[in-house]
């Protein structure tokens, strides 16, 4: 995934977007930038955040930084942001999304006189620098960023920081957020609502799909209105959104009540307790709780002093050992007890089936697992939920394989993510004796739109049932 954080202000805009920045730490591991622009022109740090968090890296940059317009970001993957200069002048630029056609797009820009890509550590070329050669394509920035949100097969939202002002551009189909906020002499663009009310912003609006608008510090103007059709992404209230946070007027936090409370409402289990998988299932969990009347409780607690984020390291099998190393068990409330346990998802299942082996080993007589959403059968397109270079990578479409075989149309699959078919039903039983759990039951889709309240046209639900 992604965050950013934008600043045009009348000051010196350095303190707000460094701890706006900050906020979106729980939206990626492995870089992040700031880029500003003074009276001295354009200043850039970019850092490796794997093993340290962002405030201790940046710390220094945030002391010798100035200017009055600034964006700052966190990355999953490519560093950013790039200071480009271009017929358009000179640029910082800064996006959140997903290339799939990246090779077409890079002999396309070759084809009309782009000399050269730098290739990043790992062979690739940087998202962000082939969204700024796409730019560079038109005779201005907004027809630019328009053109590369045409061409761009999958999602991307588009942060532009140049010498008058910051051009913020939403992905054309809204899948994810840009909210705007406002203080006096100063206006911010920000990925996550929250981001900026410590800081004294109120908040202004949100952009719509395609929305593009210019931040400067006595305005907002908008230079390319918003589009009728929306597909936000519905796993940022599942999962990536922080609790505080909030998309298209929907809390995060209350969604993930709504979304226990229905699973609660499906279910004839009895167990003794509830628990969510730290963090990201507690909040299902105390929902479940409420509904229900089992008591919410914590059997074990994440150890966070030291390993405080929890995508981190990339490398998946360091990341299935350090999410149990992270996991402290307290035996009184798991010795003989009859445990339900939510998360958010299953993806691979390798964790998930560590956990419920945790807490047998602890003590546990049962161990009842309810997904806070419906069985993951497709490889998300748009965001970068998983970098999993094959969709065999989730445990759904190993099951379904072993079932039906490597070739399984679209027809077939459709079935598999119906929860009232013999083969959802067929696939659940598989992964329930797969992962060694007393019994599973996923959230159904249904259900999950309810939680969320807001129209399902404009909610994306591709990984769940392959609807664009």
């Amino acid at each position: 995934m992604g965050g950013f954080f934008a600043v045009a202000s009348k000051e010196d805009c350095v303190f707000d977007m460094f701890f706006g920045t900050d906020y979106h730490s729980h939206l990626g591991t492995r870089r992040a930038g700031m880029a500003v622009y003074g009276k001295n022109g354009f200043n850039r740090a970019i850092h490796n955040i794997e093993n340290s968090p962002f405030r201790t890296k940046f710390e220094s940059d945030f002391h010798e930084m100035e200017g009055t317009m600034g964006i700052g970001c966190i990355s999953d993957y490519e560093p950013q942001p790039l200071i480009v200069r271009s017929h358009h002048g000179t640029f910082a630029i800064s996006t959140v999304g997903k290339i799939n056609n990246t090779e077409k797009l890079v002999v396309d820009v070759f084809g009309k006189g782009n000399t050269h890509f730098l290739e990043m550590s790992g062979g690739d070329i940087n998202a962000t620098e082939l969204v700024a050669a796409l730019i560079n394509q038109r005779d201005n920035i907004v027809e630019g960023i328009q053109y590369a949100q045409s061409v761009i097969d999958g999602s991307m939202t588009i942060l532009i920081l140049t010498a008058k002002g910051i051009y913020a551009a939403r992905d054309a189909l809204g899948r994810t957020p840009v909210v705007l906020g406002k203080k006096d002499g100063a206006y911010c663009a920000s990925f996550e609502s929250f981001a900026y009310l410590n800081l004294g912003y109120e908040p202004l609006r949100e952009l719509g799909p395609g929305e593009i608008v210019v931040l400067t510090p006595d305005a907002v103007v908008t230079m390319v209105k918003p589009g009728t059709k929306m597909k936000i992404c519905t796993f940022l209230w599942v999962y990536y959104g922080y609790p505080s946070s909030s998309y298209e007027g929907i809390s995060v936090e209350k969604m993930r009540y709504n979304c226990g409370s229905l699973l609660a409402k499906r279910d004839n289990a009895k167990p003794d307790i509830v628990a969510g998988v730290p963090d990201s299932g507690t909040a299902h969990a105390i929902g479940y709780a409420n509904e229900s009347g089992i008591p919410f409780s914590r059997p074990f607690i994440k150890y966070t002093p030291t390993w405080p984020r929890s995508f981190m390291p990339t490398i998946q099998s360091k990341r299935n050992l350090i999410a149990k190393m992270k996991l402290i068990p307290v035996h009184d409330l798991i010795k003989d007890k009859s445990l339900l346990l939510i998360d958010d998802s299953i993806v691979r299942g390798t964790q998930l089936r560590e956990t419920t082996e945790f807490l047998y080993k602890s003590g546990a007589k049962e161990v009842h697992i309810r997904p806070a959403c419906p069985p993951l059968v497709y490889g998300c397109k748009f965001i970068n939920f998983s970098r999993s270079s094959s969709e065999m990578d989730l445990i759904t479409r190993r099951i379904i394989a072993r079932k039906e075989g490597d070739d399984v149309s679209d027809e077939v699959l459709k079935e598999y993510t119906d929860p009232d078919s013999e083969r959802y039903a067929y696939m659940n039983e598989e992964i329930r004796k797969e992962l060694n759990f007393t019994s599973l039951r996923f959230h159904r889709l249904d259900d999950l739109m309810e939680s969320v309240g807001i129209d399902r046209d404009k909610l994306c639900t591709y990984c769940w049932d392959g609807r664009e």
